[in-house]
């Protein structure tokens, strides 16, 4: 029974984030047309249109959704969905934040933030699919699904390998204490 529940929160959750993208396409579609976004800011470059994200972000949805369910089951108690709900929440509004501020043209805020991903990812394990998702979807209305999703590899690759040698750090750090312990005592 459990199953069928995670299935059909999952099943529920990506269809809701399919719909939410396919309004935001549709308001785009009749405000002007659908937006395409150059990569880099160079009209030279390529155009990707926000079209995209109504592949991209459900199939993105049903994957992370799986994952955090998968890692909330992983022990007798598993991760709290609640605390999941928050990090995807305040994922979510950094990234609307960050959008908003580029979108306004308050660049101080737009740099600030951005340059705080930075920070975050040395803090926080940002390589978490609930903070992931969040990120993308708060960017998504401004800047399509491609260009935040790609920016959120960068981010949770740069925060899964600092966090990796944080504790690889500490794993070498762990056993020369003890070395030093057990040639002392001898």
């Amino acid at each position: 029974m459990p199953q069928t529940n995670a299935m059909r929160t999952r099943s529920l959750l990506t269809l809701a984030v399919a719909l939410f993208e396919a309004a935001h396409l549709g308001w785009e579609y009749t405000h002007g047309g659908v937006v395409s976004h150059h990569i880099l800011q160079r009209p030279d470059l390529p155009a990707i249109s926000n079209g995209w994200g109504l592949v991209l972000l459900p199939v993105l949805a049903w994957f992370l959704i799986g994952r955090m369910q998968a890692r909330s089951g992983l022990s007798p108690h598993g991760l709290p969905a609640r605390a999941i709900g928050l990090r995807f929440l305040a994922a979510l509004a950094y990234g609307a934040a960050l959008s908003t501020s580029f979108a306004l043209g308050h660049e101080s805020a737009t740099t600030t933030l951005f340059f705080g991903l930075f920070a975050l990812a040395v803090v926080f394990a940002l390589y978490r699919a609930e903070l992931f998702l969040g990120f993308v979807l708060g960017m998504s209305f401004v800047f399509g699904a491609v260009l935040p999703t790609g920016i959120a590899c960068v981010f949770a690759a740069l925060s899964w390998l600092l966090h990796r040698l944080a504790r690889l750090l500490g794993d070498a750090v762990r056993r020369l204490v003890a070395w030093v312990r057990s040639s002392g005592s001898g």
